[in-house]
């Protein structure tokens, strides 16, 4: 079939369908009532669970996975953690009563007992923020509040042990590199590198440690490293439970945030549920109505389409020109459709403003979404109108005009 042909088609399908516009205003109204609803529908499911997955995997809290018990692990065990395709952060740790230390700026600013939590390059709970020097930290905003200092001043840190019946103080000097915000850890406490927490496990063991002013106590030996647990971070929140069973395989008890991802997978399958069960029943519906409209417009338009084969178009031609209809009245109900959507999620989005916690659209469909819907709708136009399609080819000319 030659392109001219192909385009007569398409003038003689729009004039046809301007010329019953009413029976196509019709046709196009029973799609709008069908293609809106379901778009608004999905714009709204993938608007919530959007934006239930964004705060999961926004939030750094839910990708931790904290070692419940004490144990001993070397440096190799740590490393084998690192490079599982799993974890996107892991760095040891020591006992829980070396990782308090007391923080001092000046005589009248100070904090007992703080947190001293170990860090290090691509931490998800610091971001951006990055211990570039050996002498360097991080303060939690409360920690700076407390303290009253500002990136690029220094501070004391202070820890003390009992040896041979007389109490001693390490003292160490750090430079506050950066302020973290409340937003995911409001406690008092100070992000340093892991060296500086091996430093206060063997001053409070009774080990010499220089970098802490003092000198006396035992020589620290050339044995490995030990850790009683590791600060564990998985890769994305799809990673948590698979790393968490692994480690409880290792009977190493662990806690996590698995049962608030569970819930927001939960909420997305029961809403795919719903939403797959009444875009199932619409479509039903509306396949069911087109078809007896293009059958009806079919045999309505007998004696039309016997004039256009007398006049030498082949029954392809003939079928082609009903579906070119058939894709016309179904590209300006997914038009229409979509227009009423855009209004309806405006105004759904103004609606729910005022109980959103943040600023994102609870209703909203992407690029792609359209891009697919409208496949979607042309193909199912293109299915319905063969249908009718094979009805007009099989009409016979003498016989249809045998009235006239």
């Amino acid at each position: 079939m030659s392109f001219n042909r192909i385009m007569l088609l398409g003038r003689l399908a729009v004039k046809d369908l301007w010329h019953d516009r009413m029976i196509s205003f019709c046709i196009v109204s029973s799609l709008v009532a069908v293609i809106a609803p379901l778009l608004l529908l999905f714009g709204l499911r993938f608007g919530i669970v959007s934006q239930l997955q964004n705060d999961l995997a926004s939030d750094p809290r839910n990708l931790e996975i904290r070692m419940l018990s004490s144990g001993s692990y070397d440096q190799h065990w740590i490393e084998q953690l690192r490079q599982r395709p799993d974890v996107g952060f892991a760095v040891g740790q020591t006992r829980s009563l070396n990782t308090l230390a007391d923080l001092q700026t000046g005589s009248s600013h100070f904090i007992e007992n703080a947190e001293v939590i170990p860090t290090g390059a691509g931490d998800p709970l610091l971001g951006e923020l990055e211990i570039r020097h050996e002498n360097g930290a991080v303060l939690t905003q409360e920690a700076a509040r407390k303290l009253a200092v500002n990136v690029g001043d220094t501070l004391t840190l202070r820890v003390s042990r009992q040896l041979e019946e007389r109490r001693e103080l390490g003292r160490k000097s750090l430079t506050v590199e950066g302020i973290l915000p409340a937003t995911y850890f409001n406690r008092t406490a100070i992000f340093t590198q892991p060296a500086l927490l091996m430093m206060l496990e063997d001053f409070r063991d009774g080990y010499a440690v220089s970098a802490l002013g003092t000198s006396s106590g035992n020589q620290l030996s050339d044995k490995p490293r030990r850790y009683a647990r590791a600060r564990l971070y998985a890769r994305d929140i799809d990673q948590v439970a698979s790393l968490e069973r692994d480690l409880r395989a290792q009977r190493i008890e662990t806690t996590s945030r698995l049962a608030d991802i569970e819930n927001v997978k939960s909420i997305n399958r029961v809403l795919g549920v719903i939403f797959n069960t009444i875009a199932a029943t619409a479509l039903i519906g509306c396949i069911t109505s087109l078809i007896g409209s293009f059958i009806a417009n079919v045999d309505r338009k007998r004696k039309h389409i016997a004039v256009l084969r007398l006049l030498g178009f082949t029954s392809p031609s003939v079928g082609l020109y009903v579906i070119l209809q058939g894709c016309l009245l179904s590209l300006l109900a997914y038009v229409g459709g979509y227009s009423i959507y855009l209004i309806a999620s405006q105004v759904f989005n103004r609606l729910l403003a005022g109980s959103q916690a943040t600023d994102q659209m609870l209703c909203k469909i992407t690029m792609a979404h359209s891009v697919i819907a409208i496949a979607l709708t042309v193909i199912v136009a293109i299915l319905v109108a063969s249908i009718g399609a094979w009805r007009a080819i099989n009409i016979e000319p003498a016989q249809s005009l045998r009235e006239v």
